[in-house]
């Protein structure tokens, strides 16, 4: 059924989460998993933003091969995705390129106040994915 698992991180251990869930996932379902960083350089007045782009496009590579190579080994086929943008337009995005059959990621839980003052990405991508959304809250 979950053949393709697409996995939104942004380098916390929130987002990381979800990962034992993931990984149980794609045994059980024989599917492969795909990372995914969306990477975002805010650059200021007088600063080189191509130089910024390129640095943050790599520290995201380089965070996801040390997920993606934890992940393998324990038997999880896997791949890793950078893309640049904004992260909840760059996930829905993906899913729907690449067809994923489930979008799997990790959530505070926050609602009233605290979720309209900081946001969710995962409210997002709620709204505007055409495929399944597995969330997991952590707190």
């Amino acid at each position: 059924m979950f053949k393709k698992i697409l996995v939104p991180l942004d380098g916390s251990k929130l987002a990381e989460g979800i990962l034992p869930r993931v990984e149980w996932l794609a045994k059980i379902h024989e599917g492969e998993v795909t990372l995914l960083r969306v990477a975002l350089a805010h650059t200021f007045p007088g600063a080189d933003p191509v130089q910024h782009q390129v640095s943050v496009v790599r520290e995201a590579e380089e965070y996801l091969a040390k997920v993606e190579a934890n992940m393998r080994s324990v038997g999880v086929k896997i791949n890793s995705a950078v893309r640049y943008g904004h992260d909840a337009q760059e996930i829905v995005d993906h899913a729907k390129d690449r067809h994923f059959d489930l979008i799997a990621m990790s959530t505070h839980g926050r609602t009233g106040l605290g979720q309209f003052v900081l946001g969710s990405v995962a409210n997002k991508v709620i709204h505007t994915a055409i495929v399944p959304i597995l969330l997991c809250r952590v707190c």
